[in-house]
């Protein structure tokens, strides 16, 4: 695996998603741009390439990695474009917007460390007691015997480098990882002493959607005259 230091962009700037800011920790997510036409995507039902945007039905937390360590619940989801458009409409959506809101952010730290497009993951951490402690470095995904640790840490909402949390509050932030890390394979998250291991059972449920996707987008393709 390519070793790479690990560094944590944490608040010299935070990045927002819209210009609202942050209620109560929480994200506010800026209007995504609109999914492309569910027409031009019938071609991929086809073939090898993405299933097409707006015929899923799954929610976030179906393809969401979850782990509970002392007072922290901690979320992590795959933006990996052929796993979020498994997501009903809304859902796809809002994880779209957010990376799209991050894009450039994201395409620096890609670059510096010499990836292609690297593996973006959002994280969420969720108070479950008064002035609950996380530290956002003690994430570590396995895939094919090799541990993959974050190459860099985005902030996506406010006061993410407290690194403290309330009950009820959710902090966020994108983390990418290397290229080498295939969200199509089994993964076992580890964070702090706690490990997850079912991400095969949703990468199950994800390899279902994505056959009932593509009969739904070829149920609806025009017919030939």
């Amino acid at each position: 695996m390519r070793r790479h230091s690990t560094s944590l962009v944490l608040c010299s700037y935070v990045l927002m998603i819209g210009a609202g800011g942050c209620a109560h920790g929480q994200s506010v997510a800026a209007k995504p741009p609109a999914l492309p036409a569910r027409s031009a995507d019938v071609a991929d039902t086809t073939g090898a390439g993405l299933i097409p945007s707006g015929f899923g039905t799954l929610k976030q937390d179906d393809i969401a990695v979850k782990l509970q360590v002392p007072d922290v619940l901690v979320k992590l989801t795959p933006l990996d474009e052929s796993v979020i458009r498994t997501l009903s409409t809304d859902s796809y959506r809002a994880l779209r917007g957010i990376a799209e809101s991050h894009k450039a952010a994201v395409a620096r730290e890609v670059a510096q460390h010499g990836l292609l497009r690297g593996s973006l993951w959002y994280v969420s951490f969720y108070g479950l007691a008064p002035d609950a402690r996380f530290s956002p470095l003690e994430m570590t995904i396995n895939s094919a015997g090799q541990d993959f640790r974050p190459l860099e840490i985005i902030p996506v909402s406010g006061g993410f480098g407290e690194q403290r949390l309330q009950p009820r509050v959710t902090q966020t932030a994108l983390y990418v990882f290397d290229d080498a890390l295939d969200v199509n394979q089994p993964l076992i998250v580890s964070f702090g002493n706690e490990r997850n291991s079912g991400w095969s059972a949703i990468l199950s449920t994800i390899e279902r959607e994505r056959a009932l996707v593509r009969s739904r987008a070829l149920s609806t393709a025009p017919k030939a005259p």
